[in-house]
């Protein structure tokens, strides 16, 4: 059976600096480049916990408060949140700083699903979770109840199957 680690052993950082290539016209950078950055991070999290493979299996919520900027410094902290049996909850915290001002503004928010899997991509057991502080205590106890929720609208809806045809 997997060990229980805490929830800082698998924490994960990312800055980068914004660049032209990631905005558009006016300057904003792209929805796309942050999803990219957050599911990154997210992975790296998510892997120094199950010392594994994974998979992202959801983006379940993302929340973009104020749009970044070119020029600014990017910085994306990942940290688990939950664990389930073979999957586990990695939040993501985006912060942009304007490095003339010093100043740093929450950007964005995520929550990301992934799931443990073997070399046969097949899911495997995840480690369980040392909650190590009431800020650990806190975000656990909001995951929980985002994956009650996400169970409950997936078994009130109905799977649709795509069937291709040649």
């Amino acid at each position: 059976m997997n060990r229980s680690k805490p929830v800082s052993a698998s924490r994960a950082t990312i800055s980068c600096s914004v660049q032209p290539q990631n905005a558009n016209p006016a300057g904003i950078v792209h929805g796309g480049f942050i999803l990219h950055q957050i599911d990154t991070v997210a992975a790296v999290a998510a892997m120094r916990h199950v010392r594994g493979n994974v998979v992202t299996l959801s983006i379940d919520r993302t929340i973009f408060h104020e749009p970044v900027h070119i020029g600014e410094l990017v910085t994306f902290f990942a940290s688990v949140n939950m664990v389930g049996t073979t999957s586990l909850e990695v939040g993501v915290r985006v912060e942009a700083e304007n490095l003339f001002t010093g100043a740093i503004r929450h950007t964005n928010s995520a929550y990301l699903t992934f799931v443990a899997l073997d070399r046969r991509h097949r899911p495997v057991p995840v480690p369980g979770l040392i909650l190590e502080s009431e800020e650990d205590r806190r975000r656990n106890e909001e995951a929980l109840a985002r994956r009650a929720q996400r169970l409950a609208e997936r078994s009130h809806s109905t799977p649709s199957r795509i069937t291709f045809r040649p």
